[in-house]
């Protein structure tokens, strides 16, 4: 659902910003200010899978398939029904899954799809399961591990858009550009193939994080 008034402002604040450092630079340097605020992560180096992964693929085969064209019909657009599929989605397993922890650690850890009870594995794998059911395509729709302020390994779903890539986290129900996260990314998922994963470029080498949302959803139809 389009939000017009806070459109119309979003729209306001990037004018009025291109205003100030000149009229005859204005709309170029609005444009460049919207591209770096949508900003996508970008992969680096070829990683080890996690372990678990490794085992979910083959407990889940299907959810690791490698599809051919996979990057037919280029990024996908985040129009109103993908955005109410994302947030829907995100929604829903958050509120059905019993948050557990794992206290077995990496030796007994398993993701599981749509588990009564579960840790951020299981609600990750089992977003990205719905999304698929969906129509969603695999390319689209990439784990991610994540480092916390405190030092844990947290897994969330990336949802990767023409717009933005935008994180899916049982840690809040808010949906956010991955660029304002609390988050320092160290591997996900490639586009290309579900079974490989890959650094992630360092936060050090990127422009200063000013992603916002509400930019996004001007892009919505």
């Amino acid at each position: 659902m389009r939000e017009i008034p806070k459109i119309a402002a979003v729209m306001i604040a990037l004018l009025s910003a291109a205003i100030s450092d000149g009229a005859n630079a204005g709309i170029s340097n609005m444009s460049r200010g919207l591209r770096a605020q949508l900003e996508r992560i970008q992969l680096s180096a070829p990683a080890l899978a996690p372990m678990a992964h490794v085992r979910f693929c083959m407990d889940y085969p299907a959810e690791c398939t490698v599809r051919r064209l996979i990057f037919r019909g280029g990024p996908v657009k985040l129009t109103s029904s993908r955005w109410s599929d994302v947030v829907q989605v995100n929604n829903t397993v958050n509120g059905t899954i019993v948050p557990t922890a794992n206290l077995g650690g990496l030796a007994t850890e398993t993701w599981i799809v749509g588990p009564r009870t579960g840790d951020c594995n299981d609600y990750a794998v089992t977003k990205r399961h719905e999304l698929l059911a969906r129509g969603w395509p695999a390319r689209a729709l990439l784990l991610s591990e994540v480092i916390t302020s405190s030092g844990e390994h947290h897994l969330v779903l990336v949802v990767r858009t023409a717009s933005a890539d935008l994180v899916l986290d049982n840690l809040t129900a808010e949906i956010r550009v991955w660029s304002k996260t609390p988050y320092r990314f160290a591997r996900m998922q490639t586009p290309g193939n579900a079974r490989l994963w890959a650094t992630i470029v360092s936060w050090s080498s990127r422009r200063e994080r000013t992603a916002s949302l509400e930019a996004v959803k001007v892009g919505l139809d």
